[in-house]
């Protein structure tokens, strides 16, 4: 069998890893191993948080909703329940920005809710 010694391939596949290792402090941004190591580190966190991210934001779009309600004496569950039942499809993200941006639509959908829940 034949002996490979990986010249060039090596190489490549060293300056990927450092390459993307850029910024880093101190040894792992310099040498291979602790380099490679911590790319592998940061590479699962960025897969992490990319999933925390969206967790955020929607806790986010429910605070705003629940804080626009609040004058309206009326609780986020029971507003998201009366939507339901009122056959109004609208995300968090769009009811959150309804709420800070138009306030008299917002109101409307408020009253549609409670008509739906009266029901």
């Amino acid at each position: 069998m034949a002996r490979v010694k990986r010249g060039s391939s090596r190489v490549e596949k060293r300056k990927k890893i450092l390459k993307l290792a850029k910024g880093y402090y101190g040894a792992k941004r310099r040498l291979y191993r602790t380099a490679k190591e911590q790319v592998e580190r940061s590479l699962a966190f960025a897969f992490v948080g990319r999933k925390q991210k969206k967790r955020d934001f929607r806790r986010l779009f429910i605070v705003r909703i629940n804080a626009a309600l609040s004058p309206f004496d009326m609780s986020y569950s029971r507003f998201i329940d009366g939507l339901k039942k009122a056959n109004i499809n609208l995300d968090r993200k769009m009811l959150a920005e309804i709420a800070i941006k138009d306030e008299v639509a917002f109101s409307s959908l408020i009253e549609k809710a409670k008509t739906a829940l009266a029901k």
